[in-house]
């Protein structure tokens, strides 16, 4: 499938033209926003030079040590955790994000917006209203995985039955605690029509992966690159219409995959498996959507009418 941008996408591609490719309609279905905005809007804003990371994680330690040096409690207040917000619609608008999906995790409604649910809207609407409006938000409600399953019932109290919402996502250390613990959780989920989304098998296994979609019955899964470890599961994946939400540099950069051009996107993709591309983290990974397609191409990893296949397809409401 193809839409009016193709053409000059596809060229784009090939021709390394980083503003057209950078100006045409993407989605971002994979992004955190904390760490999803614009680094140059934040240092305008507040003083501080987030640098992204330089080489290779050796752990999700690494991770949180550099988020301890140029984060730590900077920005824990509401305000500054608005500006955050704005920073990744900022981020969005600058890299030609048509569809944005992100949200807040449940016990920031507490933290940051006084439990006030309404507020906590009010604050991702209104930016994507004064910043990109042009761009479709897609709200999503996020779940650290460390957290115990009273706990996050709890927290989700207010968001259930609330139309904004599109997704629930779980996310954090794949191995805190047994996929099967949260089964709860999303049948509440998916009695309150949201789209259920998860991370899984970026460090678990193909067989993680399988077992995830089954339990809790996943429309999505983020990451979910294991996958290519076993035909059984790619094929599980295409059958039952499951979408992997990818990100390569992140991948890379946490060690996952080796080197872009052996990304395991290739074999999903080719296998037909319903792929995007997106971001992630992009203060630490330096991982906007334009550069992932651009660093696919150049890596030799998909071709330029596979990627633009994948960016149109991002842009579709299941």
């Amino acid at each position: 499938m193809k839409d009016l941008y193709s053409h000059k996408f596809i060229n784009a591609l090939k021709a390394h033209d980083t503003d057209t490719i950078r100006q045409t309609p993407k989605s971002d279905l994979h992004n955190h926003f904390v760490l999803g905005g614009d680094r140059q809007y934040i240092k305008d804003v507040t003083g501080c030079d987030i640098p992204a990371f330089k080489g290779i994680l050796s752990s999700m330690q690494d991770m949180h040590d550099w988020n301890n040096t140029y984060l730590g409690t900077k920005f824990d207040s509401k305000e500054m955790r608005k500006l955050l917000i704005e920073a990744t619609f900022v981020q969005a608008k600058n890299d030609g994000i048509k569809v944005l999906e992100i949200g807040e995790d449940v016990w920031g409604l507490g933290e940051y917006f006084n439990n006030n649910i309404n507020e906590l809207i009010d604050a991702f609407t209104a930016a994507n209203k004064k910043i990109a409006p042009e761009t479709e938000l897609r709200l999503q409600i996020g779940l650290s995985r460390h957290c115990s399953i009273d706990y996050l019932m709890k927290c989700l109290e207010p968001f259930w039955g609330v139309a904004p919402f599109y997704s629930i996502d779980l996310y954090g250390d794949e191995f805190a605690q047994p996929i099967e613990n949260f089964i709860p959780i999303y049948k509440l989920a998916k009695a309150n029509g949201l789209r259920l989304k998860a991370h899984i098998g970026e460090w678990g296994t193909a067989d993680d992966i399988y077992k995830g979609v089954e339990l809790l019955e996943l429309d999505e899964v983020q990451h979910g690159i294991a996958a290519a470890d076993s035909n059984r599961v790619t094929e599980y994946l295409v059958k039952n219409h499951i979408r992997l939400n990818i990100t390569p540099t992140s991948n890379i950069k946490l060690g996952r995959v080796k080197e872009m051009k052996d990304h395991p996107i290739q074999k999903l993709f080719r296998s037909g498996v319903d792929v995007t591309i997106n971001s992630d983290d992009v203060l630490i990974f330096d991982s906007d959507v334009s550069k992932e397609y651009s660093r696919l191409f150049e890596s030799g990893t998909l071709k330029a009418e596979e990627l633009d296949a994948i960016r149109v397809n991002g842009l579709q409401r299941l």
